[in-house]
């Protein structure tokens, strides 16, 4: 018996050897994106960058932490705090907006926007902080569910991915992407 699984393990470790020489296109992908070794010339993109690949590492967690407290107070209807987490300058993309305000301004507009809520409720999903391997972009993204009620007692809900770019610990760019649920029938 103790011949039989010698033998039994050697021929598993001959087939695992004879395999090691091969790699196809879809490992060198993988072994490449895990590694964070620069892109090799083997892989061949559908798309081609602007700029070259930021090589993106895991960020500073304290962004999070500012990026969940300012949704929080949104959240809690305190804008004055939620305001304090961004810069003095910030670039708004919506559904349907795209303007760089003031951090006056954002506040104004931020006080307008959530007025027009009786309640806003948000379900965290989950969230990353990344930063880019020469150190010149930050970036918090969010992933949550927002359910909102309007002065009217009208409820909706959608599916939300925040991407906050940061720099000296604040947000400089919110770009928010947004999905509605299909009505229930």
């Amino acid at each position: 018996m103790k011949k039989l699984i010698t033998c039994a393990s050697w021929a598993l470790l001959m087939l695992g050897c004879s395999d090691a020489g091969k790699t196809s296109e879809k490992n060198v992908v993988a072994d490449t994106s895990s590694s964070r070794e620069p892109m090799t010339s083997t892989v061949k993109y559908a798309y081609t960058l602007p700029e070259p690949y930021a090589e993106w590492e895991r960020g500073d967690m304290k962004h999070v932490e500012t990026a969940l407290n300012s949704l929080k107070a949104w959240e809690t209807g305190d804008i004055a705090a939620c305001v304090t987490a961004f810069g003095d300058s910030v670039l708004l993309r919506f559904d349907g907006f795209h303007q760089k305000l003031s951090q006056d301004s954002l506040l104004k507009h931020f006080t307008k926007t959530r007025a027009e809520l009786a309640s806003q409720e948000v379900q965290m999903h989950d969230w990353e902080s990344v930063i880019s391997k020469d150190r010149s972009k930050e970036y918090v993204t969010l992933w949550y569910k927002e359910i909102s009620t309007d002065k009217k007692g009208r409820k909706d809900s959608v599916s939300v991915v925040d991407d906050l770019k940061f720099v000296n610990g604040k947000i400089v760019e919110l770009d928010q992407k947004i999905q509605h649920f299909p009505a229930k029938k």
